[in-house]
């Protein structure tokens, strides 16, 4: 038997689920928050009113409470999609409710785990309290449920963080206790700055700097504080804060420290193990500069560079990342924290790998003036020598070594120390895969609440708070990359009547925000400049290009197209970049640039504006031919344009799955060609992706697609004028906007006319019959239909030819005349084998299982739907998989299979997308609401049924609802 996988969700952090290790995807964010207004109250029941008013608060959705049930039921589809064995939402009588039996929140989790510290607490044992408390906090992954919209999801974001700060002051009190001040006063200090006016927090840091001996920075704590409540609030401190103040005036050890001693800040207890005695002879020495910059967030990273490693022999550790985001900070901030462990030193070396005015210093430089801060000098010429010195000179102690901004491994190598137990932190913008190392840390940007936080702390939560979601904008143009985040903060801080919203209107304008991001000697394109100087010429030539990209994410066949490079030239490419941090990799086989890099990227290739066009007209072209062959459709005289000049695909299926991976942002290739320029491109992707939309249901952006290029060819006479229209006629008329699909398509079929085009006036005829008979016309269909195979025929066009006697029959069989319909179907079944193509022996079949179902020959019908359905899920078209799969149940059914019928519909609504036909989805929820009835599952039976009405209120029209199980190929 197999192992039970269990559900897990997450909302200390942005809202995700799991079944065993694989990650769910749960839907749009109102979705979501339905789904955690009944989590965070579990196996209560909640009315339907209630997750409307928490979900939408004061402006419900114009179905009320009946979108409801359809997003119940779109979330147990998407668990049981998942492999989910039994559904964790049940519907009671009064509404809905979460069965917590069987999943994992990680808000139970927490309380369970506060209660184990709390229960330590009690007992004596603080040091065990402090560690499970640290566990529950790295619970904790950001803002709570966060992006999360409506009223419930706002409160109860309110009472997580509430809860986490309380979570923090009792680990805090107990570090106190334990005379654990250092550590205490290191996150203490974050947290006033998150939270300036909490007075609790204010004494727990008071406290702890009166432990550390710091008695006057305790007295400024409190200066500060009090300054803020009055200017803020118009409020005194509270009593607590004053007698905190009081007793730190009066040196009252017993009051603020309890039983744990007081100590002077050299003599503080180890952050990670006991100290050892310092070697004889060895003077302790700390190099360690003051907290460099602001650093927000980051506590996984700070936890893996503080963790424990082995104390019998020397820990290394490394940080990579892009420039500005925040390397030094963090290292330095985990050396003072680690720092009382090492009682025979704390050094400090730049390395300066990516300076301006200085070249990075020979290894024997840094060895000679390593040697000197531990009091054993030697002046020798060799390498060897000096590194053999430098080894016996640690070999007895325990130490603590930063060597910051590294250009390599072999700059590294001779500096490491041999004393056990030593540590070495190491930054570097590239990855050094040739150092060994106990582990890797490469740094990302903030999250947008954690660089909004660090905006907020330059500018003061009181200005920050005024515009909050231009703090959120100025992040995201700053690309929540500390350095740009700093400059920003420090522009605003010396122009208090600047705004966020200014700034970001400043920010906005690609050619300028890199020049925006400069503040006397720190400029971001600056610190990209010395990194791409870094790289050689080939590299540098890639760099340029990937800031041409129409997508933000790409592959090694969008730089192989770009430059005309092979796989292998790319790759290398790619991975170098990588290595230096410039290019961030998401998945294997998958590459981004961050915003900042690409603007600095683009900025660079427009000083070679012959690399420019010849970029961008080659990855125009492989999108066309990804769109072309992913179609898998026959036309003698292909689009306009020149033929690409390889073919990377090994089918159509392999082009189809290259244009998935961009997914997201397939439709926005046309759009971007056209606004760099490059018209004929432009039209000829648009024209070439409505195939691949329509197959996977997204009509919104066929329609998206062809609109946004036809103005590019409005007043034109030209094949893709026509064409586009004939496009947007197929994406209107997907979704039952007849009267839109007719005007566009007698608008190409006037224009084709015009110029003589009499393949593309074949089209437009075959998508205006096919329409038609959606509509119910059906002479009209026939006619329209009969006059393509007039034009087709003399062309020699087999596609055009097949598809025409394949929607004939469809019409025929409307109008009950069966056989001349089953010989229609012969016909187009020949021509379809004949130029192999599976949509048209799909569809066609699909017909032919449909009119045996008319005639009542259930069984006959089952043949033909099944391999239907096959062939439309090997092309991936979602729509008519879902269409055949539907009507194979009904087929089921009809023979009395009740439980292979509810099977069917249940994979036709699987199949079903946002963008899909409503009249499709609402036959499958009703076929379905059906099956369940039989099979006793009134439940159920009732969400269905609910979702039907739902969805036939959001219809726009009637005929959204009609001819719903029919559902077309493309005329091509």
């Amino acid at each position: 038997m197999g192992t039970l996988r269990q559900l897990r969700f997450t909302v200390l952090g942005p809202v995700r689920a799991w079944l065993g290790d694989v990650p769910l995807d749960l839907g749009p964010v109102r979705q979501q928050a339905l789904l955690v207004a009944l989590m965070l109250r579990p196996d209560a029941t909640v009315s339907r009113q209630e997750l409307l008013d928490g979900i939408w608060g004061a402006e419900p959705p114009g179905t009320g409470g009946k979108v409801i049930p359809v997003y119940v039921h779109r979330l147990r589809e998407r668990l049981r999609a998942a492999g989910a064995q039994d559904t964790v939402i049940s519907r009671d009588r009064g509404g809905y409710r979460f069965v917590s039996e069987g999943a994992r929140v990680d808000t139970a989790r927490l309380e369970e785990i506060a209660v184990e510290a709390a229960s330590a607490r009690a007992s004596g044992d603080l040091r065990a309290a402090v560690d499970t408390w640290s566990h529950a906090l790295k619970l904790f992954h950001g803002e709570p449920l966060s992006g999360l919209p409506g009223p419930f999801a706002e409160g109860e974001r309110l009472r997580l963080t509430e809860r986490r700060i309380a979570l923090l002051q009792e680990k805090l009190e107990c570090q106190l206790r334990l005379g654990r001040y250092a550590e205490a006063v290191s996150e203490l200090s974050a947290l006033t700055a998150t939270h300036p006016h909490s007075e609790s927090l204010a004494a727990l840091l008071m406290r702890a700097m009166y432990g550390s001996g710091r008695q006057a920075d305790a007295l400024s704590v409190f200066t500060q504080v009090r300054g803020r409540l009055v200017d803020d609030l118009a409020v005194e401190p509270g009593e607590e804060l004053r007698r905190v103040h009081q007793a730190v005036l009066r040196g009252d050890d017993a009051f603020l420290l309890g039983d744990a001693p007081r100590r002077a800040p050299a003599e503080a207890p180890l952050a990670t193990a006991p100290a050892a005695p310092s070697a004889p002879g060895h003077r302790r020495r700390n190099e360690l500069p003051g907290d460099v910059g602001e650093l927000t967030g980051r506590a996984r990273e700070i936890a893996l560079l503080t963790a424990p490693y082995r104390t019998d022999a020397v820990s290394v550790l490394a940080v990579d990342g892009v420039a500005g985001v925040g390397k030094t900070a963090l290292v330095v901030r985990a050396a003072r924290l680690l720092q009382e462990g090492y009682p025979d030193g704390c050094l400090f070396v730049d390395l300066h790998g990516h300076s301006a005015d200085r070249e990075p210093p020979a290894p024997m430089r840094v060895l000679r003036r390593l040697l000197r801060a531990v009091g054993a000098d030697d002046e020798s010429d060799d390498l060897d020598e000096l590194a053999a010195s430098w080894r016996a000179a640690t070999a007895s102690t325990r130490s603590l070594l930063v060597l910051d901004d590294a250009v390599g491994a072999e700059q590294i190598r001779p500096l490491l120390p041999a004393g056990a137990g030593s540590r070495v932190l190491v930054t570097s913008r590239r990855r050094l895969a040739g150092l060994d190392v106990d582990q890797r840390v490469s740094l990302g940007p903030l999250d947008l609440d954690e660089a909004g936080e660090l905006l907020a702390r330059f500018v003061g939560d009181a200005r920050a708070y005024q515009e909050p979601e231009a703090v959120r904008q100025l992040a995201r143009l700053c690309d929540r990359l500390p350095l740009a985040l700093r400059i920003a903060g420090a522009r605003l801080q010396s122009r208090p009547m600047w705004t966020f919203e200014y700034l970001v209107a400043r920010l906005s304008d690609d050619e300028r925000r890199l020049g925006e991001l400069t503040a006397e000697d720190r400029s971001v394109e600056a610190a990209f400049r010395l990194s791409y100087d870094h790289l050689p010429p080939c590299t540098q030539r890639a760099f340029r290009a990937l800031g041409l990209s129409p997508t933000v994410e790409f592959d090694g066949l969008t730089l192989a197209a770009m430059l005309g490079w092979s796989r292998h030239e790319t790759e290398h490419a790619l991975e170098s970049l990588v290595d230096a941090s410039l290019l961030w990799q998401p998945t294997a086989g998958r590459y981004r640039l961050h915003d900042l890099v690409a603007a600095y990227a683009r900025r660079l290739a427009a000083e070679h504006p012959a690399e420019v066009t010849a970029a961008r007209t080659g990855v125009f072209r492989l999108y066309v031919t990804a769109a072309r062959c992913a179609n898998g459709y026959h036309r003698e005289d292909p689009p306009a344009g020149p033929a690409p000049d390889f073919l990377p695909f090994a089918d159509a299926k392999d082009a189809a799955s290259w244009l998935d991976a961009a997914a997201g942002e397939i439709a926005d290739v046309a759009a971007h060609a056209a606004a760099v320029g490059h018209v004929d491109e432009a039209c000829l992707i648009a024209d070439s992706l409505i195939d691949y939309l329509v197959r996977e249901g997204r009509y919104h952006e066929c329609r998206a697609v062809a609109e946004t290029v036809l103005p590019l060819v409005e007043a034109s006479e030209s094949r893709l004028a026509s064409s586009l229209r004939t496009c947007l006629g197929i994406a209107y008329g997907l979704q039952g906007d007849y009267e839109q699909a007719y005007a566009w398509l007698n608008d190409a079929l006037a224009i084709s006319g015009r110029s003589g085009d009499l393949r593309e006036q074949a089209r437009a005829l075959g998508v205006l019959g096919t329409v038609a008979r959606w509509a119910g016309r059906t002479s009209e269909a026939l006619a329209r239909l009969t006059k393509v195979l007039e034009l087709a025929g003399p062309l020699g066009d087999d596609w055009l030819v097949g598809m025409a006697t394949c929607n004939l029959g469809a019409a025929y069989q409307q109008l009950g005349r069966y056989d001349e319909a089953l010989e229609h179907y012969a016909r187009s079944l020949r021509l379809a084998e004949k130029i192999g193509s599976p949509r048209v022996i799909g569809k066609t079949l699909s017909h032919i299982g449909s009119l045996h179902m008319d005639r009542g020959r259930l069984a006959e019908a089952i043949g033909p739907l099944h391999r239907a359905a096959d062939l439309a899920g090997e092309i991936g078209d979602l729509p008519q998989q879902a269409a055949i799969l539907t009507r194979l149940g009904m087929t089921e059914e009809g023979l009395g299979n009740t439980g292979a019928a509810l099977e069917l519909h249940r994979r036709a609504l699987a199949a079903v997308r946002e963008q899909t036909n409503v009249g499709l989805e609402v036959e499958i929820r009703n076929r379905l609401g059906g099956s369940l009835l039989a099979t006793g599952d009134l439940d159920e039976a009732r969400e269905q049924f609910e979702a039907v009405l739902a969805l036939s209120e959001t219809a726009g029209s009637p005929e959204q609802l009609a001819g719903a199980i029919e559902v077309p190929g493309r005329w091509a």
